[in-house]
């Protein structure tokens, strides 16, 4: 089943996170974080599919070694709190095999990343047991860099200067024209017993005295203009859509009928909350590729009993209506062989509908095992990284190697914890569940598809009775008709049955409307003849026909010869 799903995250120092952590954990290999001087070792984590790190065309080449790579990154950030990273972590179609998502992720990566200016660290996960949630981790950084393959400012401080009553920024480099015409910086001087920011022209004048050297200026400064769109709302939305623009065209170019939505319910026209009764799984089992799901469940439940009511009637009749004439036989049979049709049609369509629920029940089980094994360790590991937290805090600064050995235990959890929400959140978003949904919501549509079994059971118990009571009229029938010539009786029913047959099929059609299934009717068909001996009963009168045609043509030769005797004389 492709599902759409596409995780946006920020690897910052200001959560516990870095950069050479993250690509090592993505990667599965082994790097010396510069920065901390902390060894991330993730040689033995295992699903890893494929991994590649994709660099524009300023980019030193040796940062194609990822840990050169983050290394320069930790190094350039200074602060406690630094942004180091973007990581975009999407789930892979299905559909698809390895070599394929590598061509998703190459073009994707190529197009939307590198083509900006972006390094891209990529890895393809496809945890335990294989092909069910494989996902890909797309770490990218966050600073642009210029042609000479040096990192670019994230913002620059920008000064507010005053000229005529009138305030404006100015970074560094701007303020030595706008100086030249006129505009000042602005510090702060004691007014009293007030600290105010006025410029040094008009202190001078009042004598007052500057607190500090430094002059006023934006609380954030000036972004990067590039940095600036890459942080945008409006991009990532771009970035979403287009990841759902290139999953679509390969499930396209590899035959797929399967398509993914970057929109959400609203944007779709969809309701945001969906009827417990019918929505939820409805989408979640047509997402799993189940047709047979509840809504169409109730459907064919209210389809099956207005036929069944219908039909019942029929039977019940038909047999009180028949007069014992050869065509009286002959409509009676064919009629109630059109009911078997259908009511043959029917319980194959409940059992579609049996193996569809009873699948939903096994994949429902199944994930439920997973989500609350996925919660559990994610309770664990946070409840270890707390206990971590707290003994780094009241670990001494001069005990260097312990607090090194806990940043290490804190930086791997911190990844684990990371990678088991993304599954938790993957898992969450097949059955269309919110983020914050328990196991709960698991048992609940559970207990609704199993009460939703009972009822289909119900259902075909019913219609294996009245295709039975029909094969006992239709047995009836047959010994009231043996008084007829059986060949005269078999052309009558061949005459006629055509058109019963065209009834059956009009009267499922008008039941079941699209669900109808042509396959189905041949099957069904198929299922009738084999269970009134219809072959058997074909060969045998088809002998029948060649020895009657036989005596026949022996009768006509012995009316001729006395004529050619006389003829003769």
């Amino acid at each position: 089943m492709a599902i759409y799903h596409l995780e946006a995250k920020v690897v910052s120092r200001g959560n516990g996170r870095s950069a050479v952590a993250a690509s090592a954990y993505l990667s599965c290999t082994n790097i010396l974080n510069d920065y901390d001087g902390v060894r991330h070792d993730y040689t033995r984590k295992k699903g890893l599919v494929w991994q590649e790190v994709f660099l524009p065309e300023y980019a030193p080449a040796e940062w194609q070694d990822r840990g050169v790579l983050w290394n320069a990154v930790e190094e350039n950030e200074k602060t406690k709190d630094s942004r180091l990273a973007r990581e975009f972590v999407p789930a892979l179609p299905v559909e698809l095999n390895k070599e394929q998502w590598q061509q998703l992720l190459s073009d994707f990566i190529n197009e939307q990343f590198v083509a900006d200016g972006m390094c891209a660290d990529v890895a393809i996960h496809d945890p335990y047991p294989p092909g069910h949630n494989p996902h890909a981790h797309i770490m990218l950084t966050v600073r642009p860099l210029d042609e000479n393959g040096k990192w670019q400012y994230k913002t620059e401080k920008e000064y507010l200067c005053i000229k005529d009553g009138g305030e404006r920024g100015f970074t560094a480099a701007e303020f030595k024209a706008a100086q030249a015409d006129g505009w000042e910086k602005q510090y702060q001087y004691k007014v009293g017993k007030k600290k105010v920011y006025m410029t040094p022209s008009a202190a001078e004048v009042q004598g007052y005295e500057r607190v500090n050297k430094y002059p006023k200026s934006t609380k954030y400064g000036r972004q990067n203009p590039i940095s600036e769109r890459w942080n945008s709302e409006e991009q990532l939305v771009l970035w979403r859509a287009a990841w759902a623009d290139v999953t679509n065209r390969y499930l396209e170019q590899y035959g797929h009928d399967a398509r993914i939505d970057h929109r959400s319910h609203a944007e779709r026209g969809l309701d945001e909350q969906p009827t417990v009764h019918e929505g939820v799984i409805a989408r979640a089992l047509e997402q799993k590729g189940i047709v047979s799901d509840r809504c169409e469940l109730n459907r064919q439940i209210k389809a099956d009993n207005a036929l069944l009511r219908e039909l019942k009637a029929v039977v019940k009749n038909l047999m009180q209506a028949v007069k014992n004439t050869l065509p009286a036989i002959a409509e009676a049979m064919e009629r109630l062989r059109s009911n078997m049709l259908i009511f043959k049609y029917q319980l194959l369509h409940i059992g579609g509908g049996k193996q569809a629920i009873s699948k939903s029940l096994k994949m429902y089980r199944e994930d439920m095992a997973q989500y609350t094994a996925l919660a559990d360790k994610i309770s664990k590991k946070s409840k270890e990284r707390k206990a971590a937290l707290d003994e780094k805090k009241a670990t001494p600064v001069v005990h260097v190697l312990k607090h090194r050995d806990l940043a290490k235990r804190i930086a791997e959890l911190t990844e684990d914890l990371e990678e088991l929400r993304t599954e938790k959140a993957m898992l969450l978003r097949q059955f269309q569940f919110p983020e914050d949904a328990t196991a709960d919501m698991f048992r609940k549509e559970i207990r609704t598809l199993e009460d939703g079994l009972k009822k289909i059971e119900a259902s075909e118990a019913k219609y294996a009775a009245e295709l039975d009571n029909a094969l006992k009229q239709y047995a009836e029938l047959q010994e009231q008709a043996a008084e007829f010539d059986p060949v005269e009786l078999y052309e009558a029913r061949q005459e006629i049955r055509s058109e019963h047959e065209r009834n059956a099929t009009r009267r499922i059609q008008n039941a079941y409307g699209d669900k109808y299934d042509i396959l189905r009717m041949y099957d069904s068909k198929r299922s009738v003849a084999n269970l009134l001996n219809e072959s058997a009963e074909e060969r045998s009168l088809t002998e029948r026909l060649r020895a009657k045609q036989k005596e026949k043509k022996q009768q006509q030769q012995i009316q001729r010869k006395p004529k050619h005797r006389d003829w003769e004389r």
